[in-house]
């Protein structure tokens, strides 16, 4: 059967995934414990005075986390069903999810600054992208401006998909294909990443030295 999008919103509202009765209060009740210590940790990072507003993106960073799983919850639930349409499943779920990432980042960016929500954003991405883009910059130092601004282009965008991923496999999973994308761009470029991976080690070595 078809699955469409108002079918996949309506078994997120229901909890299908979740089961029923005391079960699943007791699941989301300690799924949003999880996720409200996550998402202050997150904000503690963001230097926020005010105890209120500190409340609210606390708030608002755990109810995306909980949107998040009801949806993929869902998705899963109806791709089990006898006889569904896998396809449409996923394409439902991916708008759903969408609608979500687009709410979550405009009430995120009326209560806090751009680096603010930069800060959010990698906080729910275990700040892979500050990582991985120093970890460039010393594996290749002299990347060009253009390289450079590619490589951070990526990764940005990779990130945006990695914050609505279900698991820290499928987030890593996104940034993985994105670097994949860099890796060929670079190698395209004439620049021998696997060199430069054999040489960092050395030029480590002689910058301690001096």
């Amino acid at each position: 059967m078809a699955f469409s999008r108002s079918l996949l919103l309506a078994a997120i509202g229901m909890g299908t995934a979740m089961g029923s009765g005391v079960a699943v209060a007791q699941t989301n009740d300690a799924y949003r414990k999880t996720v409200t210590q996550r998402a202050e940790r997150i904000v503690a990072a963001l230097d926020i005075s005010d105890s209120g507003q500190r409340d609210r993106v606390v708030g608002l960073i755990a109810d995306q986390y909980v949107d998040l799983s009801d949806a993929h919850a869902a998705r899963d639930a109806a791709l089990e069903e006898e006889g569904s349409d896998a396809q449409a499943i996923r394409d439902a779920s991916h708008r759903v999810v969408v609608e979500h990432h687009r709410k979550f980042i405009a009430t995120l960016s009326a209560e806090l600054t751009p680096q603010q929500v930069d800060g959010v954003k990698n906080g729910m991405t275990y700040g892979v992208v500050p990582i991985t883009y120093e970890g460039y910059l010393r594996l290749v130092p002299n990347l060009s401006d253009e390289q450079k601004r590619m490589i951070l282009a990526n990764l940005l965008e990779a990130r945006e998909y990695a914050m609505d991923a279900g698991s820290s496999d499928e987030k890593h999973g996104w940034f993985g294909k994105y670097k994949g994308r860099i890796n060929n761009r670079l190698s395209a470029a004439g620049i021998d990443l696997k060199q430069a991976e054999r040489d960092l080690p050395k030029r480590r070595a002689a910058e301690q030295a001096k």
